[in-house]
């Protein structure tokens, strides 16, 4: 099986009330847990690629990988692009076999966010990829979570049907990184974004978000969570757990990320299952 676009995975899970997991991978390691956990789990996955692993030809180490392990997979495997704000950067990334891209102009005006995102959906529906936006504004964790902008369902109607995008990311209460206190979504909010929304719906931060809360959203709409700093957490205590255990640690690769593997195949079936996507390929 080859990349998929994104849009029809998304569909069905809001249809169904269920969720495709999405994780930032960085790494080879942190490709292969995702993966062969959702071929384990019988999952539809999302691997999503950050601007900042791009510079010195990043992206096209990063689509070349996942493309190979999307010929390998037997469930279905897409690309996506996360968070980028430069145009010039998404021309290339749809050159680059990404099947699905963000363009991310939530910081800007109302209207400034909508040209930009047309003009995406403009390059890359030809090509058949998916468009995911976002609209309010989710702000980091490290203590900003006020950056935050939450999203307004009178302006959702006005945006997807000025974009035609396939999808929009909702800012209700998470935000990006590593919780510093607990979140609480506002639920209410996101079901009345549901109703006026005619696309599946993103949401952001949900690397921490509590099981709970997370559960109630993808029953209020949500089709795709987005995991990054749970896969960096376990990776990194991996390997520090394998360097204070070892007085003269191997050098060799294998080893010294058997113990990161471990973790992160434990977060990625974690969310798989929490998202209700197993056995859903």
């Amino acid at each position: 099986m080859s990349l998929v676009p994104m849009k029809e995975l998304l569909e069905d899970a809001r249809k169904n009330k269920y969720c495709v997991p999405a994780f930032d991978y960085s790494n080879y390691e942190m490709m292969r847990a995702v993966i062969e956990v959702a071929e384990e789990e019988r999952s539809p996955v999302i691997l999503m690629n950050l601007v900042v692993d791009l510079p010195n030809n990043g992206m096209e180490y990063l689509t070349a990988m996942a493309w190979e392990a999307g010929e390998i997979a037997t469930v279905p495997v897409v690309l996506h692009l996360d968070h980028c704000t430069d145009l010039d950067l998404m021309r290339k990334a749809v050159n680059a076999g990404y099947t699905s891209v963000m363009i991310d102009g939530s910081t800007k005006p109302f209207e400034e966010n909508v040209e930009m995102t047309k003009r995406v959906v403009a390059m890359a529906r030809p090509r058949g990829i998916t468009v995911e936006a976002e609209l309010g504004h989710v702000g980091s964790a490290q203590g900003n979570e006020d950056e935050s902008v939450l999203t307004q369902p009178e302006e959702v109607e006005r945006f997807v049907a000025a974009t035609d995008v396939d999808c929009l990311a909702v800012a209700v209460g998470t935000a990006h990184g590593v919780y510093t206190k607990e979140p609480k979504l506002e639920l209410e909010l996101l079901e009345a974004i549901n109703r006026v929304s005619e696309v599946p719906l993103v949401l952001h931060g949900g690397s921490g978000t509590p099981d709970d809360q997370v559960k109630e959203a993808i029953a209020r709409g949500i089709a795709k969570l987005n995991i990054h700093s749970e896969l960096c957490v376990a990776m990194r205590k991996g390997l520090e757990e394998f360097l204070r255990a070892e007085k003269n640690p191997s050098p060799f690769a294998a080893h010294l990320f058997a113990k990161p593997l471990e973790y992160m195949r434990e977060v990625v079936r974690k969310k798989i299952y929490l998202c209700g996507s197993q056995n859903r390929a």
